[in-house]
């Protein structure tokens, strides 16, 4: 595990090291979403020399925001909550090695 990553993400999101590993979800497990994911990215494009200009960052993390509105109208139509694909720390690793991060090395 690439501990420079690990020390990145710990230090830009405020999460104790010892809570990431190569199988941590961003939005998931270390409820990074929103505007934190989209700077979070820039910013690991910037620090690791990697293209993030292909990532789709919408498909992968919830907006921030009021939840409340939506889950009442979800309820109300009876439409599920969006399901969001998942981003790992071992994929963003994988993107530092390739240059770049895309679908094509997420699910390489």
């Amino acid at each position: 595990m690439n501990q420079m990553l690990i020390d990145f993400i710990s230090e830009f999101a405020g999460i104790r090291k010892s809570k990431i590993n190569s199988q941590s979800r961003l939005f998931g497990d270390l409820r990074i979403y929103g505007d934190d994911a989209a700077e979070l990215l820039i910013a690991y494009g910037k620090k690791f020399d990697a293209d993030v200009s292909n990532f789709m960052a919408a498909d992968y993390f919830e907006p921030e925001g009021d939840q409340i509105l939506p889950a009442i109208i979800r309820l109300i139509t009876g439409k599920s909550s969006p399901k969001y694909k998942v981003l790992t720390v071992g994929q963003m690793e994988k993107g530092i090695v390739a240059g770049k991060l895309n679908e094509e090395i997420i699910n390489s």
